[in-house]
């Protein structure tokens, strides 16, 4: 054995795990095998080969158990004293395992991106005396198994491609193996087991391709793998400009390279995508002939690819057109894909088209006024009217047959339009406008849904809690998306395990060993940030005495300045003094439910139903947790209190059932009115002031002595200064159940956040807007001003749920459409709110069935908007969308700006959209 490790091998440096694997192996291992596992521990790989080759099959399978169990050991070990052994057992893993599906299964980990460069060659070797069917199978496993781009460490490529020229097999087709090709061409340095041609950093992208031997067989499956457009662009090389210098020079297949292009294309995938491939169709020129071969694959392309692709397709169509190559019906085909696409760009490039094709041929006439015709219901006034004028030049050639059809399609006109068109048509159009009073087709008004019943046994709780720290656990890796656990589900998981703990500690303990097993209390990480649903493996860690469970709570004011110095908010550390308190009291004094557990899922509870509670403790004697009680407080539905609940909470003797009578008769929290909207102007030029909303004075009252947390929450009515952290914070849904009849306070500290989803761009700040609009209390300033700001956020989805608060809030009757309108024009003229944006939500409203609600907003907010001095970009289509509402609807009488702009003189786009809403505004009512 000392002839073996050559006497140098030490094992002072390794962990007392790795000792214990190194003490069971010399134990069970004959020398000869325990030599491969010395080595492992010195991190000599150089020395493996010759070891492993000496080894019979069973020697080398007895190692195995042993490597796998070194390697659970090194799992948590990543430091750099660590790292030659992880290469090493790496490497003595591939040459004991013989078994091609096991060795690809141990290759296929990302330990082998720890083998050196230098060790490279020693893991071939330890490969190298296998057959080469079995070195086959092992690279074809192994590329089978990296089935992402993340999963590729380096090496894996390296030593797949190696395997395959060693054995002479088949090449790897699938997409992943295609992705990692493509970066090992681009960038060569990244290769570690063969040099030559295609790892020669030194040459070019063409010279290295030119020597590929996977080129002809990877090449054609570009256009299969994902994601590949992209990779195309990235490359250290031009990867278009060369695949077509191969194509020219007949190494690849023109017509598989411009079929790939095309069908990948029609695929429509990310814009970094269709950006490559597109960039390849351009390299390889496609002559017209070619283009005219592949006709109907173009018009594949122009209703749905990206925009970039479609003016492509509609440019070499076109073109196609003007030399007679294309008929009547692929000219209608086209128009019909892009007339309705948003593009205006493309859309004004397909009515020139349509010109141009009446002008070369008035025969034609006919086929392009009725494709023309589908511009007419396009959203854009002024598409519509230039399709309208496209029209009225060419009708004369078309002949009256078309006359029936162009009259259908133009009642879809824009009402400022429609006189214009039956002058043109010679016929009545009818006016659909409203004939009586307009009534928008809004949501029903949400009803709140009751709680489920509590959970009857500790196998409930059980399962429950486990698919709350689940689901917790999986929103911490997307934050800003909608959140995994709702309110109701986390408050009545936590109210099982404070009644089950009164009921049956010892059965809840039991039940709960697996969930204790998969989510781990861990101290050190313990209320950074406002704590969410994942939190309740706090309240079973202080339950059962976990290992490292946090100490008893501090004092109030340590609480206090700890919650400051860790960035909670009011909201906050509201969560956290309820959860330590129920932890701690359920260890200590078991309560035998908790009164704040709301009644329906939007955390509101029944006065009668909190009476019914605090009559039942006061019969088991016991005392409510003071911040148990506050909670359940503030989220009873005073307005919900009947003569009843009022004389039952009277004949309540404890000190908790006089707070709750007083409460009651008192109707409440006390919100100081008005609230006033202030500017903040940041002393940094380069940042947005950002309008919000403020309280002044005493703002919030309550009628008897809260604990001071929650003093600190009702004190705190001023925006959160720091934008975007309640997004960002795992407990931020759980907000509005702290206050669910008080939404406005809510919204008050969320005002900076919903602003940063316009002018930060920040993504999933509005999530929280549909829970306020069915949440209960006033819909003041700071929830208009709320949606205000996220009806013009960047990202689509919080412009949805934007549109979906407003709906509701209008279903409700609680939506104040002038002082919205206000609000919307005030973002706007401080540059917070970008006008293109706001267009797209008030669209999404009118489509949704509120076209009236759209305009009196509308109506509200041009007057400030055609106020300001600066030309406003955008504006001219909100005053089309408000002219659309306006004949919609029904709408009459003056907007205040209106008349001015369109007395205005010039002819520019403003002054014809201000002229078209107050020809409709004073046009007289129908019916």
């Amino acid at each position: 054995l000392a002839r073996l490790v050559g006497g140098r091998t030490r094992t002072d440096h390794l962990s007392d795990g790795e000792r214990e694997v190194l003490a069971a192996a010399e134990r069970e291992l004959d020398q000869d095998a325990y030599a491969v596992l010395l080595a492992v521990a010195g991190g000599e790989p150089k020395r493996l080969p010759e070891l492993i080759a000496a080894l019979s099959d069973g020697q080398r399978r007895s190692c195995v158990p042993h490597l796998k169990a070194w390697r659970a050991r090194l799992r948590d070990e990543w430091g750099h004293q660590a790292r030659p052994r992880r290469g090493a057992l790496v490497i003595a893993g591939a040459g004991c395992h013989t078994g091609a599906a096991a060795a690809a299964q141990w290759l296929a980990h990302t330990d082998l991106s720890l083998v050196e460069p230098a060790d490279a060659p020693c893991l071939l070797a330890v490969l190298g005396d296998r057959p080469a069917s079995w070195q086959g199978d092992v690279a074809h496993r192994v590329a089978g198994r990296r089935r992402a781009d993340s999963e590729w460490g380096r090496g894996h490529y390296a030593l797949v491609e190696a395997l395959v020229l060693r054995s002479g097999c088949a090449v790897p087709t699938g997409g992943a193996f295609v992705q990692e090709w493509v970066r090992n061409r681009s960038w060569p340095s990244r290769s570690r087991y063969r040099p030559g041609a295609p790892h020669d950093a030194s040459l070019s992208l063409m010279e290295r391709l030119r020597a590929d031997p996977f080129l002809e067989v990877l090449a054609p499956l570009l256009f299969e793998a994902e994601d590949i457009g992209a990779l195309l662009l990235e490359s250290a090389g031009s990867w278009p400009q060369t695949l077509a210098a191969l194509a020219a020079e007949g190494r690849l297949e023109r017509s598989t390279l411009l079929d790939g292009c095309l069908s990948r294309l029609l695929r429509s995938g990310s814009p970094g995508d269709a950006r490559g491939f597109l960039a390849l169709l351009k390299a390889l020129e496609p002559t017209d002939d070619e283009y005219a071969a592949r006709a109907t694959t173009l018009l594949r392309l122009l209703p749905d690819a990206h925009s970039t692709v479609a003016a492509l397709a509609q440019e070499r169509l076109a073109a196609l057109d003007a030399d007679g190559r294309l008929d009547d019906e692929h000219l209608a085909q086209a128009s019909r894909a892009v007339l309705f696409r948003t593009e205006k760009k493309l859309v004004r490039a397909q009515l020139s088209w349509l010109d141009a094709a009446a002008r070369r041929d008035r025969e034609r006439a006919g086929a392009v006024v009725l494709a023309a015709a589908d511009a007419l219901g396009h959203e854009d006034t002024a598409v519509q009217e230039r399709a309208l004028n496209l029209i009225a030049r060419r009708l004369k050639h078309a002949g009256d047959a078309v006359r029936p059809e162009l009259a259908s399609a133009a009642s879809s006109l824009s009402p400022a339009l429609r006189p214009r068109a039956a002058e043109v048509l010679g016929v009545e159009l009818a006016d659909d406008g409203a004939a009586g009073p307009w009534e928008d087709v809004l949501p029903p008004v949400p009803e709140p849904v009751p709680m489920a019943p509590p959970l009857a046994t500790a196998a409930e709780v059980a399962e429950e809690v486990g698919a709350v720290l689940a689901a917790a656990g999986a929103a911490r890796f997307r934050p800003s998306a909608a959140p995994g656990v709702d309110a109701a589900a986390f408050e009545r998981a936590l109210d099982g395990l404070v009644r089950h703990a009164h009921r049956d500690r010892k059965g809840l303990k039991e039940a709960l060993e697996p969930v204790i097993r998969a989510h781990h209390w861990d101290r050190h990480g313990m209320w950074w940030g406002d704590p969410g649903p994942g939190h309740l493996r706090y309240v079973i860690a202080v339950l059962f005495r976990q290992e490292r469970a946090t100490l008893p709570p501090e004092s109030e004011a340590e609480a206090g300045e700890q919650a400051r110095e860790r960035g909670l908010s009011p909201f906050g550390e509201v969560v956290m003094a309820r959860l330590r308190e129920a932890a701690w009291r359920s260890r200590r004094d078991p309560l035998p439910f908790l009164l704040a557990t709301p009644t329906t899922a939007d955390g509101r509870i029944d006065p009668a139903g909190l009476v019914a509670r605090l009559a039942e403790y006061e019969s088991a004697g016991a005392v409510p947790g003071p911040c148990d009680l506050d909670q359940a407080l503030l989220r009873v539905d005073v307005h919900a209190a009947g003569p009843e609940a009022l004389a039952a909470a009277g004949r309540l003797g404890t000190p908790a059932g006089r707070r709750l009578a007083t409460w009651l008769e008192a109707g409440g929290l006390s919100v100081a009115d008005p609230v006033r909207a202030v500017e903040e102007h940041r002393p940094d030029p380069y940042r947005i002031p950002v309008t919000r909303v403020s309280l002044s004075g005493a703002a919030v009252s309550a009628p008897c002595e809260l604990s001071p947390v929650f003093r600190r929450l009702l004190d705190t009515y001023t925006p959160d200064g720091d934008r975007g952290r309640a997004v960002w914070n795992t407990g931020h849904h759980l907000w509005p159940s702290v206050l669910p009849v008080h939404r406005e306070l809510v919204a008050l500290r969320l005002q900076t956040t919903f602003a940063a989803t316009s002018d930060e761009e920040l993504r999933g700040g509005a999530a929280l807007l549909p829970a306020l609009a069915e949440a209960g209390g006033a819909a003041g300033p700071a929830v208009h001003l709320g949606l205000a700001h996220t009806l013009g956020a960047r990202h689509p989805e919080d412009r949805t749920a934007a549109v979906d608060a407003l709906l509701v809030l209008a279903a409700r009757g609680d939506l104040d459409a002038a002082r919205l309108g206000r609000d919307v024009a005030g973002t706007v003229a401080a540059g917070t709110v970008k006008p293109n944006r706001l267009l797209e939500s008030l669209r999404e409203a009118v489509r949704a069935g509120a076209p009236a609600t759209v305009f009196a907003v509308l109506a509200a907010a041009l007057p400030e908007m055609l106020a300001i001095r600066e030309p406003v970009r955008g504006l001219p289509d909100l005053l089309a969308l408000a002219t659309e509402c306006a004949g919609t609807c029904g709408a009459r009488g003056p907007v205040g700006g209106v008349a001015e702009a369109a007395g205005r003189g010039g002819s520019g786009r403003l002054v014809k959209e201000a002229r078209r809403l107050r020809a409709v505004l004073e046009a007289p009512v129908a019916g």
